[in-house]
């Protein structure tokens, strides 16, 4: 990565964005699947309601609201992060 930085190239925003929501509705996914099937395991997936708005245990609207706010925060981090990255790597 220290040599990419080195050549000039820089992080671009789309792949980037893309990459991270799918990750974070991939994550979202496993976690309330696993809330689903292993419904005794200690982890409070209530917590998801500190970065997910209007999440709550567990209906269709929730889930559906929770997954759209999984992709949009990954589109947030990616559209934040990317140019900032950019722009202190230009500068090393």
């Amino acid at each position: 990565m220290a040599e990419a930085n080195r050549t000039g190239q820089t992080i671009t925003v789309w792949p980037l964005g893309m990459a991270l929501s799918a990750f974070l509705a991939i994550s979202y996914i496993l976690c309330i699947v696993g809330y689903l099937v292993l419904p005794g395991i200690p982890v409070k997936h209530e917590a998801l309601s500190i970065f997910l708005p209007g999440f709550e245990l567990l209906s269709w609207r929730t889930f559906l609201i929770g997954l759209l706010e999984s992709y949009a925060w990954g589109w947030y981090i990616a559209v934040v992060f990317g140019p900032l990255y950019n722009l202190f790597s230009a500068r090393r």
